[in-house]
């Protein structure tokens, strides 16, 4: 078994808590009550429930942290403190409809002394498939006690490349229409699948050979970027450069096909 710190054993621990009730809830989802934070974006219960039983686990535990969260929001803490980054449902929309790809993700984000921030632990964890994605800086990603390491294929003409699509009031459709033209041609297939967590810690179990989306939220990546990258591969913005998350742009994979693939993305970009 690998080791891993106290502070994993934590949150590991917390999504194991919230994990059978939202296993519930996906088995009766008729019955959850729902509503709209905007276009085609979807809170329910569930997303609620979860949340709650998260953040009840990991302030106990951490009492002076703070949070930042999709469904309560920013939680101050001591500055001088890490902080977790939650999504409870990511993939909501498959949730509601009964598609079983969704996790619950949970990084968490210390502060440095130039003022910036890093994460340095991260978990994605599907309740369905009990898999356990989780990785700590220094330490290398793993499933559960698999050693994850990003797929080794070089070649645009043999990757399975993730992204997420647009749609009604997110999304800018014209720019990811560029990228899918210069890219789609050029790989073995393109899948969109749900849940950008999820996409990014099969990106770092060579499940995906690549991966690229923007306007997303931090808790959307923040542990899907420490997976990939400990698992030996790159998280960009389109132009490979290292500001993905104020571009809001993502762009992942093994250090050979990055290359290619934030060449092809730049050039559409033109």
């Amino acid at each position: 078994m690998p080791s891993h710190s106290g502070l994993f054993t934590v949150i590991e621990r917390a999504a194991r808590k919230a994990a059978p009730r939202l296993r519930r809830d996906f088995n009766e989802v008729q019955h959850l009550q729902v509503s709209r934070k905007g276009p085609a974006d979807f809170v329910s219960q569930a997303d609620q429930r979860c949340e709650r039983t998260l953040y009840d686990e990991l302030s106990k535990a951490r009492p002076d942290w703070g949070f930042v969260m999709e469904e309560g929001g920013t939680i101050e803490g001591d500055p001088t403190k890490p902080r977790f980054i939650i999504d409870p449902l990511d993939g909501t929309s498959n949730f509601l409809h009964g598609v079983p790809h969704f996790c619950i993700s949970i990084a968490v984000e210390e502060p440095l002394p130039n003022g910036k921030r890093e994460i340095t632990t991260a978990l994605v964890y599907q309740p369905l498939t009990d898999e356990s994605f989780w990785a700590e800086k220094g330490r290398g990603a793993w499933l559960q006690d698999q050693r994850l390491r990003v797929s080794s294929r070089r070649e645009p003409s043999e990757a399975l490349i993730a992204t997420g699509i647009p749609f009604m009031g997110h999304g800018d459709f014209v720019q990811w229409t560029r990228i899918f033209g210069a890219i789609a041609p050029q790989v073995a297939g393109i899948r969109r699948l749900g849940a950008a967590a999820l996409d990014l810690a099969w990106v770092a179990a060579g499940r995906f050979d690549g991966y690229w989306e923007s306007d997303l939220k931090l808790w959307d990546v923040a542990a899907g970027m420490l997976l990939v990258k400990e698992a030996g591969g790159y998280v960009t913005d389109f132009r490979g450069g290292d500001r993905p998350i104020e571009r809001n742009e993502f762009l992942a994979a093994n250090d050979g096909l990055h290359n290619k693939l934030h060449k092809m993305v730049a050039q559409a970009l033109r």
